[in-house]
């Protein structure tokens, strides 16, 4: 698809930009009536940020349909809401923004065939992703009494998530393995390996790839049993990716033969009623919620209403108060005397991020019918607590050694000085 220059670089726009908004004319005059955004409710700070470019009405996600966008200049939304030529048809609607960096939710052959521009908010929430990974590989380590340092992690997908899994994952002592062949093709790096070379020496793997159905590199149940059957016996599974990438069936017979031996999710096929014996079988299940903390949520925000900003030509006119996105938080306090490293690190991430809370809350539905069940999990991702990442919060570990301060200011904590 044609990217159209649009007074910066790079451009971020799909499909064929036809502005009908602008500082020179159209709505900035009066000429043309105000502009009409439907915005999903699950975009923070959605309305406070779209009415200051026009009508802004918000919708329950799984709501948005043809009646609702029938009026509507742009669209707002996040994953829970598909977009195609069928729910655009005979709209006026010029500008999609998803507040997600994924976007496979919508069809962009059909955005582009009906000059709709689409933006989505590439790397939003990497950060968010790239810390649940670190507090489930941290939570086994705990749970089954095996050290993470020395052992071979494998990261599929290094785009912005991958890479900072990278990085973290270097700082809990693990040796990485990447595999991404787009990136292999386009860099020549030869630190990118292929699947059947790594999968072997892998005694862990974590999945940050987009899902692609065709194309070069499909990623679409790209895990299957002929990934598993590749795998070193005994390994972790994690995926904070989509769930569409693996087949279900085949993960849970990777759990029952033990070639995986523990397994993280966060994404499932079949979201949101999704399969309760596979949650069953695994150690860790959340409801796709990896890239649901404040500032990757805001994030996202942010970035569609500058891109929204950007398309229509109107000027920026919202910032999060800066009271809204730095609320205080309380220190975290961990003794250190008497605690490895790695144990001490375990604590802190577990009181900055609870994973296995987010792992009971989903179990709690799982006696619910299906319809129910997928309520269940639709309510849990609308109504997710508050959760800040790692920069947001000070520990106080009294005792701890350098080395432990070096490696909690690499995760991104701010330490305080030592008391006295």
């Amino acid at each position: 698809m044609p990217a159209i220059a649009h007074g910066r670089e790079p451009n971020p726009f799909r499909g064929v930009i036809k502005p009908r908004f602008g500082l020179s004319g159209g709505a900035a005059d009066g000429i043309m009536p105000p502009m009409k955004i439907v915005c999903a409710a699950s975009v923070v700070f959605g309305r406070e940020a779209f009415s200051t470019l026009g009508s802004t009405v918000v919708v329950p996600d799984r709501e948005i349909d043809r009646n609702t966008v029938r009026d509507a200049d742009a669209l707002i939304i996040r994953s829970k809401t598909g977009v195609n030529r069928a729910l655009l048809a005979d709209s006026p609607v010029s500008f999609v923004g998803t507040a997600t960096a994924g976007f496979d939710h919508l069809d962009t052959d059909d955005l582009a065939a009906a000059d709709v521009a689409w933006y989505a908010a590439a790397g939003c929430n990497a950060n968010s992703v790239a810390e649940y990974i670190t507090a489930a590989l941290l939570c086994l380590a705990r749970r089954h009494g095996r050290p993470l340092a020395g052992l071979t992690l494998g990261v599929i997908g290094c785009g912005q998530v991958g890479r900072r899994v990278v990085q973290k994952a270097r700082g809990l002592g693990l040796r990485v393995l990447q595999n991404d062949p787009p990136l292999a093709l386009q860099t020549g790096d030869p630190a990118y390996r292929p699947l059947e070379e790594i999968l072997p020496q892998c005694d862990a793997v974590t999945l940050h790839v987009p899902l692609e159905r065709q194309g070069p590199f499909p990623t679409l149940h790209m895990v299957n049993c002929r990934f598993f059957s590749r795998l070193k016996p005994g390994a972790l599974f994690l995926n904070a990716a989509r769930g569409d990438v693996m087949e279900t069936a085949s993960v849970k017979l990777a759990l029952e033969k033990g070639v995986v031996a523990h397994a993280a999710l966060d994404v499932w096929e079949n979201e949101p009623v999704i399969a309760r014996d596979l949650l069953a079988a695994v150690d860790l299940g959340t409801p796709h919620i990896a890239g649901y903390s404040f500032e990757g949520l805001l994030n996202g925000t942010v970035q569609v209403y500058q891109e929204a900003c950007h398309f229509f030509e109107l000027e920026p006119r919202w910032t999060p108060p800066r009271t809204v996105t730095h609320p205080p938080l309380p220190p975290l306090v961990t003794e250190a005397a008497g605690l490895t490293p790695a144990e001490a690190l375990d604590r802190i991430v577990r009181a900055a991020y609870d994973i296995e809370a987010d792992d009971r809350a989903l179990r709690a539905g799982a006696l619910l019918n299906d319809t129910e069940w997928g309520r269940y999990f639709d309510r849990l991702r609308k109504n997710y607590p508050e959760r800040r990442e790692f920069a947001a919060r000070t520990v106080r570990a009294p005792h701890a050694a350098a080395a432990l301060l070096d490696s909690l200011r690499g995760f991104g904590f701010q330490v305080a000085a030592p008391e006295g």
